[in-house]
This record gives C-alpha cells, structure tokens and sequence, in this order.
C-alpha cells in the first residue's frame, strides 16, 4: 500500500480509492527516444494517469493550451521560471522581460487587491478575478496560481479547480496549513494533519481529472510543515501528496541547499518548486544555483511587489518634496507607458477587426447587387 493512500483503506486491501487511468494506443511515433523526461513506473496504489506522463509533452512544439505547455516545460530540459506578479502593470512587465512563465501569489494577490497582509483575508473570488485578468494578457503563457488551502474543504477544492482552469490558470498549488494560515515565510504557522492535505490534493486530483473535455491543469502539493514538524516529516508529506496525485512537490521554507538538495533526491522522480522571497526563509538563491540543486521550478514570489513599493514609495515621496512628477517619471510619456501595457497589439486587433467589417460590408453589397440583377425583369 503506498502511503499517500493509507489514511483511505486499511493495509491489506486491495480496493484502493485510485483508478489508474488505462494507457492510450501506442503513437506511431512511439519508437522516438524519450529519455529525457523523468522516468515513470507506476507502482500498486499510487495515483497513474497514462496521459499526463511526462513522457507525452517530450516532443512536439511548444502548445498554445497554457496547461499543456507547463507540462512540456517541466517535462523537457531547464529550469522553469516564473517571477511573481501582483497586477496587469506588472504581468506586463513580465511579459516583456521574456520570461516563459509567470507566478500569481496569494500575498500578491491580497496586498494589490485589497492592501491588506496575506493572513488568509482574500477569497476565492480575488484569486479568480485577478487570474482572469492575467491569464488574458498572455493566453498561451503558462500561470502558476497561489490557491492556499482550497478556500475550504473538499467541494471547495474542487470548486477552485474548475474555477482556476475556466480562467486560464496552467497550475496550482495547495497546501497544508490550517484556513487561517499566513504567508509561509511569516512564522507562528500551524498545519493540518496528514490525512487532511492528502483529501485536499486527492480533491483536486479528482476534480481535475473530471473536468467537461478534459484539462492538463498541474496540480502542485505545498507542505509548510517543516518549520513546525521539522524537515523529515516535510518530505513525508511531499512523498504522500506525490502518490496521492500531485504532479510537483512545493517544499515552503528550505533553508539551506544542502536540504533543497536532499528533498529533491528524496523525491524523484517528480519535479520540486523552490520558493525565493530576499530577506525570507530560503536563501536567495539564482536561478542557476537553484537549477544546479535540483529544482524544477522557481519562483520569485515578491520581486514585483516590493519592486512597486519600492518605486512607489519614492514617486510619491518626490511628488510631496518637489511638487512635480517629472523626476520619477525618467522621461517616459503616456505613449510609451501604454506602449508596455499592450498598445501595439490593441491597434492591431482593431485594424483587423476594421478589415473584417469591410470586406463583410463589400461581400453584402456584391450579393444585392446580384440580387438585384436576377429578379429585375428584362
């Protein structure tokens, strides 16, 4: 019996709760080497799904589905990237840095929406409506969603699955901390129980795996166990949250490499996601050094908050010292600021839709006047 379904069924039964998803038909491309993706075997009890194997997202083009492309990201070389974003502005931002990924935070989230700390004050509905806004920008662009604790239990789960998948959100992660939780880097933290977090990723699971059409929504399991229960019990909880279903293991909190190094062996072969805030639990570590570790994904929860804070704060303290804005504003005028926010492609869209209306407004004029020679008597 594999742990992650322990707390389900009894040590001698077979019945297990997981109904391993049965392989589809061989590709004719099926002799094309595949050894780059990590190595699946499934094992008895543990969570299979034949058509999420990381093996299937090998090779191909880069998809336009955001869901699907996380997963050829994560199935193929290189460490995944995805710097945190609060708003539109800083979406924007990230957009025309070039990264390929980007990360929506609950902290984020609470601070831009409601000003507010992140002390399990935003709901669902935040969580959502910014997700909306952000996965449109970029629709191909994979986004990776804070989802907290679910926002309850088990119907609430799935209910942010199917929420955060009709938005555009590639991945989640959910974690073990009680509903009043607080960010993982505060301290003063209490988490669920083990067989609690293994309900939470097994609804989400389901509830993905379930979705009208299907979806390739990656399911991300966060423990913030360690600073409370210590490191080994950490990884215990990764390892159930694994067989239970998650497609990556989010370790809060680590804090050295030689542990980020340990818990990424201990839990092969899935990819694991470090979490960078400066000045927080984990050291700052580079992307490089996080890739050299192990870690499949990274992700720099804070770096356009505080960004925004920072420069903020200094625009309007010169705003109140000089009486101008002409300082912070270092030369950029209204064009070139909407140009960041997406002017180009808005111009564009409309020059389209200004063609479409014209050749519909010729093809029905060309039709009356045809119209019109056939019924006129000679």
């Amino acid at each position: 019996m594999a742990p992650g379904l322990d707390f389900f069924k009894s040590s001698d039964s077979s019945d297990v709760p997981v109904v391993q998803v049965s392989p589809d038909e061989e590709s004719e491309d099926s002799s094309v080497s595949r050894s780059a993706a990590p190595e699946v075997t499934p094992r008895p009890g543990v969570y299979y799904n034949s058509r999420l194997d990381p093996k299937n997202f090998l090779e191909g083009e880069l998809s336009v589905d955001a869901a699907t492309r996380l997963r050829q990201l994560l199935a193929r070389p290189g460490i995944v990237i995805a710097p945190g974003i609060c708003d539109g502005i800083s979406a924007r931002c990230a957009l025309e840095a070039g990264f390929d990924c980007m990360y929506q935070s609950g902290a984020a989230t609470t601070a831009s929406r409601l000003g507010m700390p992140d002390l399990a004050i935003a709901t669902l509905n935040d969580f959502v409506q910014s997700a909306q806004m952000v996965c449109s920008l970029s629709p191909s662009t994979p986004v990776i969603a804070d989802a907290d604790t679910g926002f309850g239990g088990t119907a609430m789960v799935a209910r942010t699955v199917y929420q955060y998948i009709r938005a555009g959100v590639a991945g989640m992660h959910i974690e073990d901390q009680v509903q009043t939780k607080r960010c993982g880097h505060l301290m003063g933290k209490q988490v669920v129980s083990r067989e609690e977090f293994v309900t939470r990723i097994r609804a989400a699971v389901i509830a993905r795996d379930s979705f009208p059409g299907g979806s390739n929504f990656v399911i991300i399991g966060r423990t913030d166990s360690a600073q409370v229960l210590g490191m080994e019990e950490a990884v215990f909880r990764l390892q159930l949250a694994a067989d239970a279903g998650a497609d990556v293991c989010f370790i809060e909190g680590v804090k050295t490499a030689e542990l980020l190094r340990s818990t990424v062996e201990a839990l092969k072969p899935k990819p694991v996601l470090v979490n960078v805030i400066s000045g927080g639990l984990t050291p700052s570590f580079t992307t490089k050094e996080a890739e050299a570790l192990g870690a499949k994904i990274i992700i720099f929860s804070l770096v356009s908050c505080v960004a925004a804070v920072h420069g903020i704060r200094a625009a309007m303290q010169s705003l109140k010292k000089t009486g101008t804005d002409f300082s912070s504003a270092k030369g950029m005028d209204p064009k070139a600021f909407f140009e960041v926010m997406g002017l180009q492609e808005c111009r564009q869209s409309r020059t389209q839709r200004r063609e479409v209306v014209h050749l519909t407004s010729f093809k029905s004029h060309f039709s009356l006047d045809m119209t019109v020679l056939v019924i006129v008597p000679l």
